[in-house]
């Protein structure tokens, strides 16, 4: 996987599960996240792989590079592949368990089951000598790659006090290819994501081939269907020698060293944890006294990495490592190999710079995010920063969004709803709980002709109170009234109801009073018009009757003249006699 630079990306964010929480960025030391639309991406040119983000994201939306695929291709690929194990394998595989790795790990494909430990037994008396050859300078350890990592970026000051030596798992990768032969592919496996980075360094580019975690290492097992508890016990193809299975913890590097050390001396330090290690690192310029500083950057060592892959909880495994390293059958302490060639490591300052910014950048960030006023600056950390400055750098060099700042976004938001408030068409007053006045609206003030020189006066002042009493008696919570205020000649519905814990009662006033005269008008209309159908009504009727009347008597007068007619017509029929 690749960031957008096409640099090989070990630490990175699977964007689905990504909640905008910020807690990574809050998390990770040196601010290698980057936001953008919401979603948290690492930085690669920023990133130390220290995994920290990893432990933090409680949405499991960090996640670091899977190598099992590679790892099985070595072993595919019918080449001689030696399995070089960290110590603070006895934290993840205890008891029972122990006896049975080496022949799972064989189960997988590999040819040698070794322990980086007797590159770290190297690795402390290399220390010692360089503590015994230059008493007046601090040296720094290098067996952790996150720390290593951190001072070639961020410390270019502390370079120099790096101890020139590699790490254990390079010292033993390179021990396996002496003995074995450069062809042999050497696979690490311990609990450290930054171990992927270290293998990419130019001087140690072919010493190892591929880092597994110890979760990839479980993967791989479940995947294969190998349990331990049906693996044979056999042994690793290497003894254990000294203390060196101690280096995991706090001050196992120097024990393996046989440096004199019972926690209390001033020139030996030993710190873990990303803010006991700044902090060290930071007081080295300045006239340390230091003659040796141990950092581990995972809190509690080694046995607290981001690959550790176990449920157990950190003093178990500490427990396990000292059982470990008591009870194991050990080697006598091998003579000290004087062939500089396999500890040799240089290291350089590369200090990751950021796009300078000014300080009218940062005042126009501040404007524009409501802080130019210094009391605005809560420092509150909510968006992952120390301090409201550091956060508006990171807007200025483009790794984080001014929309970040939840105080900011909170005053958006009551803005956005005072002016929904402020431009409703619909009256809304606020009262506390005695019925006082408290707040109102445009609308409002406007409904009843007031100002806010009312605000503080009872409500009685603009209205009857009796609605708003039965809310405070507890007769109702709430109510859908219709009333008339004659004085305002304003007709409303009224809708009136609690703030809950608050005390306080709302009331919303849709005037309604256009509505009533349209209502009135239509009602008027309708009368006039039954009023005017019964006058026609009755017009038809009387039109009705006379016409009835008319024709009654001419069928009268008609019916006269045709008996006239017919008696006529009989007289002349019968003629003079």
């Amino acid at each position: 996987m690749t960031d957008e630079t096409g640099l090989q990306q070990i630490v990175f964010t699977l964007t689905a599960r990504c909640r905008d929480c910020y807690r990574c960025l809050r998390g990770c030391p040196v601010k290698a996240i980057r936001m953008k639309n919401g979603q948290a991406y690492v930085d690669e040119k920023r990133c130390i792989a220290c995994g920290t983000c990893i432990r933090e994201c409680p949405q499991q939306a960090k996640s670091f590079r899977q190598d099992i695929e590679i790892v099985q291709r070595l072993v595919e690929a019918d080449r001689f592949v030696a399995a070089s194990v960290a110590p603070s394998f006895a934290a993840v595989f205890g008891g029972w368990q122990r006896k049975r790795l080496p022949s799972a790990l064989r189960a997988l494909g590999f040819n040698y089951v070794g322990q980086t430990s007797r590159g770290a037994f190297q690795v402390s008396a290399h220390t010692a000598r360089l503590l015994r050859d230059n008493p007046s300078k601090t040296y720094v350890a290098t067996a952790c790659p996150a720390v290593v990592n951190y001072v070639e970026k961020y410390r270019k000051d502390v370079v120099d006090n790096l101890l020139p030596l590699a790490s254990p798992m390079a010292t033993h990768a390179r021990m396996l290819k002496r003995i074995h032969g450069k062809e042999i592919a050497v696979v690490f496996i311990g609990p450290c994501v930054a171990k992927k980075s270290e293998i990419l360094r130019p001087g140690l580019a072919g010493v190892v081939d591929c880092v597994l975690t110890f979760k990839e290492l479980t993967a791989w097992l479940e995947q294969r269907g190998i349990d331990l508890s049906t693996c044979d016990e056999s042994d690793f193809d290497e003894k254990p020698i000294h203390d060196a299975q101690l280096y995991p913890l706090p001050g196992g590097s120097i024990k393996t060293a046989e440096l004199r050390d019972d926690g209390l001396e001033a020139g030996i330090v030993r710190v873990h944890g990303v803010n006991e290690v700044k902090e060290s690192l930071a007081s080295i310029p300045h006239g340390s006294s230091y003659a040796l500083l141990e950092p581990l950057f995972c809190g509690q060592g080694c046995i607290n990495g981001p690959g550790i892959g176990t449920e157990k909880n950190i003093f178990d495994r500490r427990r396990d490592i000292i059982e470990y390293n008591r009870c194991a059958d050990k080697e006598a302490p091998p003579p000290v190999l004087e062939d500089e060639g396999l500890l040799r490591a240089s290291f350089e300052g590369d200090l990751h710079v950021l796009p300078q910014v000014s300080e009218e950048e940062i005042q126009a960030i501040f404007e524009s995010t409501g802080k130019a006023d210094p009391q605005q600056q809560l420092n509150c950390g909510a968006c992952g920063y120390d301090t409201c400055r550091d956060k508006a750098v990171a807007v200025a060099q483009g790794m984080a969004e001014p929309e970040m700042c939840i105080p900011f976004m909170r005053r958006l938001a009551e803005r956005r709803t005072d002016r929904i408030i402020d431009t409703s068409p619909n009256g809304i007053v606020i009262l506390d709980k005695d019925l006082i006045i408290i707040s109102m609206n445009p609308a409002f003030k406007h409904f009843f002709s007031c100002s806010d020189a009312v605000l503080g006066r009872h409500i009685s002042y603009l209205m009857d109170p009796a609605p708003f009493e039965k809310l405070i008696s507890g007769m109702a919570d709430k109510l859908d009234i219709t009333v008339t205020h004659r004085p305002y000649n304003l007709f409303c519905r009224e809708l009136i109801y609690t703030l809950g814990e608050e005390g306080q009662i709302a009331g919303i006033f849709i005037n309604i009073t256009g509505l009533r005269q349209q209502e009135k008008k239509l009602k008027e209309l309708r009368s006039q018009t039954v009023e005017q159908a019964n006058e026609l009504l009755e017009h038809q009727v009387k039109m009705a009757l006379n016409l009835a009347q008319f024709l009654g008597e001419s069928t009268a007068k008609g019916e006269a003249l045709v008996r006239k007619l017919m008696a006529l017509s009989e007289e002349d029929e019968k003629g003079p006699r």
